[in-house]
């Protein structure tokens, strides 16, 4: 991971990610959190709804946004607020393209707001927001 300071940061600096959710991502994160939800873990029910099949959970897929940020804004960042829209489902075995740019920031206040998406392969915006960030 990268060490770099707030003045290393410019606005439009962006980093991009590539992820497939797998079985093995949803069922960990199902015991992880403890939502044995049936749309993300019966195939057989999941197949008799809208979405045709097992769908990953919406803050898995947006976890991804944090490893992004990441190797974007280094070890001397962290996290202050993310906000989050979901615009559609990402089924388990798709891949998404998650993407980080840097939209504004504000050295006085150690602060940098970064515009982050995670577009499934087939090119359909999944999840959308902004994240906010501080530097130490």
């Amino acid at each position: 991971m990268k060490d770099i300071t707030i003045q290393d940061v410019a606005v439009g600096d962006c980093e991009v990610w590539t992820r497939t959710i797998t079985e093995a991502d949803v069922v960990f994160y199902a015991g992880i959190i403890g939502d044995r939800g049936p749309l993300h873990l019966d195939e057989k029910f999941a197949s008799g709804t809208r979405f045709k099949g097992r769908v990953s959970y919406g803050m898995l897929t947006a976890g991804y946004i944090g490893a992004t940020l990441a190797n974007l804004l280094g070890i001397r960042s962290a996290y202050v607020a993310q906000t989050l829209k979901f615009h559609a489902p990402v089924l388990i075995g798709e891949t998404v393209t998650i993407e980080a740019v840097v939209t504004r920031k504000d050295e006085e206040r150690s602060r940098v707001w970064v515009r982050t998406t995670c577009t499934r392969s087939d090119g359909v915006l999944a999840i959308d927001g902004e994240g906010e960030l501080f530097f130490f």
